[in-house]
């Protein structure tokens, strides 16, 4: 494996006058898997025991939207915003096809990429996510929204929004967030003007329509991985198994005792099931 997690310098790609930010590592063959970030995440706010799990058969890119930590340009302030980013960044990269794996807002956008680019994505990992227009996802309850909105979120903000309130919840958090804090240089931290772009975002995605609420969702014709937490309070559940009921190749995992990050509660399990489902 080349470079790892904590390894990884961070690259610059430019295109329409944008500096992209992202880290690529891992093996040198194999489809890469570019990896879109939550809610006021940057490139340090994955596990390393995913990313570093998933980059020795493949290579791995991580990948900051316009405006979002180390990247430059405006954030974008709709979902159909941040895809276009994306697929810019992929075709800067000369990549002929890819497989996502978003997380959150990141899966949003996964699924709004993987509808309009058939031909560029191979595979999609959805990740505490949900669909457009999907149930609760109209607004945050006020808990929520005021440790997802602090100036500098802290640990208690991640155990709470994150993990389980269980004892190996909690437990899983803190482990958490030592490893995601063991790389020495760091990305710079998103701005708030990102943080509004991207509330804005997710606001106008959790809008229930009048009419078609999950039609768009039959249109993603890749092989779709949903993994969640079984009581994710961010994202709520059930919008998991919608995802896997109205996507026409779709299967669905959640994981027990275990919320928003259970990917991160989970590190080793998820790696497994990833790579299974990628290597299909």
């Amino acid at each position: 494996m080349t470079n790892s997690h904590n390894t990884a310098p961070i690259l610059f790609i430019e295109a329409n006058s944008i500096h992209y930010a992202y880290r690529r590592f891992g093996a040198a063959t194999g489809t890469p898997v570019v990896f879109l970030q939550h809610f006021r995440g940057g490139l340090d706010n994955w596990d390393p025991l995913v990313t570093d799990g998933l980059a020795k058969d493949r290579p791995v890119i991580l990948f900051n939207n316009a405006g979002v930590s180390s990247s430059g340009g405006e954030p974008a302030d709709t979902v159909s915003g941040m895809a276009r980013h994306v697929v810019t960044f992929i075709h800067a990269l000369g990549l002929k096809y890819v497989d996502l794996l978003g997380f959150s807002l990141g899966g949003f956008v996964a699924q709004q990429v993987a509808l309009e680019n058939a031909d560029l994505i191979r595979r999609v990992v959805l990740a505490g996510t949900g669909p457009e227009g999907g149930e609760g996802m109209d607004s945050f309850t006020p808990k929520v929204a005021e440790h997802a909105t602090r100036e500098r979120p802290v640990l208690d903000d991640f155990l709470y929004l994150f993990f389980s309130p269980s004892e190996a919840g909690q437990a899983a958090g803190r482990t958490f967030w030592e490893r995601r804090h063991t790389r020495v240089e760091q990305d710079a931290p998103s701005s708030m003007a990102a943080m509004r772009a991207q509330a804005a975002a997710i606001a106008s995605w959790g809008k229930v329509p009048k009419t078609d609420r999950y039609r768009k969702l039959s249109k993603i014709k890749q092989p779709v991985l949903v993994v969640n937490g079984n009581n994710d309070i961010m994202v709520p559940s059930i919008n998991s198994f919608i995802l896997q009921q109205h996507i026409p190749n779709a299967t669905l995992i959640l994981y027990p005792d275990s919320g928003h990050g259970a990917i991160f509660q989970y590190p080793e399990l998820f790696v497994s099931h990833v790579r299974l489902f990628l290597e299909q």
